[in-house]
């Protein structure tokens, strides 16, 4: 037999074969090749993407709020030095952060030398004191001879110079002891007025100098803000508005606006606000603190913050339309209290947006919507 014919005769066989196969895998599909008749209303009715609650936006009186930056400083602080040099610092009496008193003792310096300095000028006095006694007798019995006509007139004269002469040595010598007791009063460096102890450079056995600094006083523990405004704004302050100040450890502490500066700096175009702080404030010297300024009250539409989505920089919101199946909105936010932002733009006040579980949708999902677990979110739910 020929190739031909050989060909020929197994042609009928693989016909057979492969329709036989096609019969088979029909078989053990069951049909699953073929769509069934309801696929449209199946793909219908979605299955929602996820449970959510809504709100509604709420339209309240808020602050308006200004936020500054600045630095924390001391009211007023005290430089105090020694008033008396050369002398050695024997005891210190007060460290840094110390609470003192006007007129506490901080200080002492050695006073031995100034002691005797002291006791000499009062031996100085009761000499001159005895001379000046004895000059003012020989001129008045001078003055009464002379009247007798036993003494001249210029030996009248002289006896009633020199007792001139010595009650002026007299007065100069208690001069001299006035000082040194005023001397030896600054043998102990005192405090000038009430306050809290800022910084210490006096050491046991130093030698007191001229201009040096050897307390550092914060004049009744009264510290102030001062916050950098923008020049735009400073019209807007005036003496007693309040400030909210935040501090790095997130301490929230509140003062008074006491003065404002009268100039701008030209680099920056800010100006200074001086804001007084509480007494015992949590704040610190030194401090670089962020604070807010409350310049009335306006209204404001607003939802919760867990209802605003950051996404690429911008922030959106997910309206609730028909069918509960969400769109993605593009909104502009403003002020911010507590939980809850202000919507400037994007976002009708009678709109449904999602509130729980917003950041876990996509525009366009169907969701299930549930009711507010919180009874104070009442009035906001729908």
């Amino acid at each position: 037999m020929t190739i031909k014919q050989l060909l020929s005769a197994r042609r009928p066989l693989a016909i057979a074969l492969a329709a036989g196969a096609v019969v088979v895998a029909l078989a053990l599909s069951g049909g699953r090749g073929q769509p069934p008749a309801d696929s449209a209303a199946n793909g219908a009715a979605q299955r929602p993407a996820l449970t959510v609650t809504v709100t509604v936006p709420v339209r309240e009186e808020w602050p308006q709020m200004l936020v500054a930056n600045g630095n924390v400083v001391a009211w007023q602080e005290a430089v105090i030095g020694p008033e008396i040099t050369g002398y050695r610092i024997t005891e210190v009496l007060v460290d840094v952060g110390d609470r003192v008193k006007k007129g506490q003792l901080l200080a002492r310096i050695a006073s031995d030398t100034v002691a005797s300095e002291l006791a000499e000028a009062k031996a100085a006095v009761a000499e001159l004191e005895a001379s000046a006694n004895e000059a003012k007798g020989n001129a008045e019995r001078a003055r009464e001879l002379r009247e007798k006509g036993f003494y001249s007139a210029q030996l009248a004269a002289q006896y009633q110079t020199g007792g001139q002469t010595a009650a002026a040595r007299l007065e100069a010598a208690r001069a001299r002891q006035r000082a040194a007791e005023v001397k030896m009063g600054k043998t102990g460096v005192l405090a000038p007025d009430d306050g809290i102890v800022s910084g210490r450079t006096a050491v046991v056995g130093s030698l007191t100098q001229n201009g040096q600094e050897l307390f550092r006083l914060i004049r009744g523990g009264r510290l102030e803000w001062r916050a950098e405004v923008p020049s735009a704004m400073l019209a807007r302050m005036a003496p007693g508005v309040v400030a909210t100040l935040t501090g790095p450890g997130g301490e929230r502490v509140s003062g008074t606006v006491r003065s404002i500066a009268p100039s701008v700096d030209p680099a920056t175009r800010n100006g200074l606000v001086y804001v007084d702080l509480p007494a015992g404030t949590v704040v610190k010297a030194g401090m670089f603190a962020r604070g807010e300024f409350e310049l009335g009250r306006a209204p404001a539409l607003t939802v919760p913050q867990s209802a605003v989505v950051p996404r690429e920089g911008f922030s959106f919101v997910f309206r609730l339309e028909a069918g509960d199946r969400v769109a993605q909105a593009k909104v502009q936010l403003g002020r911010r209290v507590g939980e809850r932002v202000e919507i400037l733009d994007g976002l009708a006040a009678d709109a449904r947006i999602v509130d729980s579980g917003a950041g876990f949708l996509a525009d366009g999902d169907v969701v299930k919507v549930v009711a507010q677990p919180a009874p104070g979110a009442a009035g906001r739910t729908q």
